[in-house]
């Protein structure tokens, strides 16, 4: 048994690496947040068992802003006349979930519903690509931004001149401690709609899965089971803020009282959508945060980035 990252489900079920867990999971489905089974469900099959689960939330100075606008429109306008906005716009990971976090709150796709085909270049995922751009041309997001990750948007946010900031959880304790410029001078709420689509916002986290090639399943299932008992998931919530997978861990007074952003976090996880579930998912996510990246840089027009990447999806698509 090992821990998986919820991007590498399709991966190894295709090579047949995990043993098939989808009569465990019918069993105690209830006991999750619905959004995070996405992440171990791979052709009709449930290769694991959600642990911990993670999403993104919208930082915002609560001295600047009442609160965070109905929709990321109205937020990057507000933005604009109040400090501004940093996220993870340089070409890696942080950049695909980003970017996703609109498109698919847009009703954006990126594979059709059996997942061998690329639908990224569609209206919607360029009406989430062009709102990126505008909002550095406009002044929303600094053009700085496309070269930031976690960190580098987190120090921004730290250093009081912006109102707004994409990031995960674990950016909040840190943006609290002494010495920070913004301390107990800001909140966070989950990702507000895209105008004319939804709310949206993409899961982390990592999976319990059983080899299939162990020696001792049911003692497997038996270390799963206590694994994700709501007493280990209370602990490891309470004692090192990590997102718990049942939903009724966030009810605990102990986690709220760990956790005050508890039932912020549940909604934000709640919305949340698993990134492509492909055993080719590093060539999609290289191909949409290279492209995107280009496009919010200036080096693509966004038409142009949605092709390449659509042509480069479906080349990796075509390799299984």
């Amino acid at each position: 048994m090992f821990l998986s990252d919820v991007i590498w489900t399709a991966e190894f079920a295709q090579q047949k690496w995990l043993l098939d867990m989808t009569d465990y999971i019918n069993e105690r489905k209830a006991d999750f947040i619905p959004s995070t089974l996405e992440t171990i469900h791979y052709e009709d099959k449930y290769f694991g068992v959600p642990q911990a689960t993670d999403a993104a939330f919208m930082y915002y100075r609560d001295d600047k802003v009442d609160s965070v606008p109905q929709t990321w429109q109205e937020l990057y306008s507000e933005a604009a006349s109040k400090g501004g906005i940093v996220y993870q716009g340089a070409s890696y990971e942080g950049l695909t979930c980003d970017f996703l976090e609109l498109a698919f709150a847009g009703d954006g796709k990126v594979l059709s519903d059996d997942g061998k085909k690329s639908e990224i270049n569609s209206p919607q995922n360029l009406k989430a690509l062009q709102f990126m751009i505008d909002g550095i041309k406009s002044g929303a997001a600094p053009k700085a931004v496309t070269t930031y990750m976690e960190e580098e948007s987190r120090r921004a946010f730290e250093s009081g001149k912006y109102a707004f900031m994409r990031n995960w959880p674990y950016a909040y304790a840190l943006g609290n401690q002494k010495g920070s410029k913004i301390a107990h001078k800001f909140k966070v709420a989950p990702f507000p709609t895209f105008e004319g689509g939804g709310k949206a916002g993409i899961l982390g986290g990592h999976n319990l899965v059983i080899s299939a090639y162990s020696k001792n399943p049911a003692g497997a299932v038996k270390l799963i089971d206590y694994l994700t008992s709501p007493e280990v998931e209370k602990d490891y919530a309470a004692k090192y803020s990590i997102a718990p997978t049942l939903n009724a861990t966030y009810d605990d007074p102990d986690v709220k009282k760990a956790l005050p952003f508890a039932e912020e976090l549940r909604q934000a996880v709640t919305q949340a959508k698993s990134r492509p579930v492909s055993p080719v998912y590093p060539q999609i996510s290289q191909a949409i945060y290279k492209n995107v990246n280009a496009a919010l840089s200036g080096q693509a027009a966004p038409q142009d980035a949605l092709k390449k990447a659509d042509e480069q999806i479906n080349s990796a698509l075509a390799t299984f």
